[in-house]
């Protein structure tokens, strides 16, 4: 046993021992702070660590809803294609023996449709980042509308 461990060792043991404590139930925040004191971190870097969680937290939460979203898009996009193909391809054998213009409709449509599901699981790079920026920028501009909206048609009621 060595006296002195480096910085990465000491996160490992802490982190061991603190699972332990936190399988044997839940921890108060005041619990948490006593371990913070003790481990000579200042109210204020607890605070702001614990902020910064909560945002981690908040972003982790919308980048679910994010992958929600765009799965359910591509869920419903599949069930156009097959819908729309099946009737096409019906269509095509009823009108002539052999397939002929309908497998074409659908390969390329297919293949647009294996992009785009290329495109829904892949959660890196720019491309995602910019996507998923969008699609926030979106919820927050619809949940401001929405509260501005509530607003005045509570000023109306309490106006008549």
């Amino acid at each position: 046993m060595t006296d002195i461990y480096e910085q990465e060792e000491a996160q490992e043991i802490l982190k061991i021992a603190f699972t332990r404590q936190i399988e044997r139930g839940e921890i108060s925040k005041l619990q948490l702070l006593e371990i913070a004191a003790e481990l000579g971190i200042s109210l204020e870097e607890f605070q702001s660590a614990e902020q910064e969680w909560l945002t981690q937290q908040g972003e982790a939460r919308e980048q679910r809803a994010f992958a929600m979203y765009r799965q359910s898009r591509l869920r419903r996009s599949v069930a156009r294609y097959g819908i729309v193909n099946t009737f096409l391809v019906m269509l095509d054998l009823l009108t002539s023996s052999p397939l002929n213009w309908s497998l074409y409709i659908a390969l390329i449509w297919g293949l647009f449709i294996a992009l785009n599901a290329w495109k829904t699981y892949q959660t890196d790079g720019e491309d995602y980042e910019k996507a998923f920026q969008r699609w926030r920028l979106k919820q927050q501009v619809g949940r401001s509308l929405k509260n501005l909206s509530n607003r005045w048609l509570k000023g109306l009621s309490n106006i008549s």
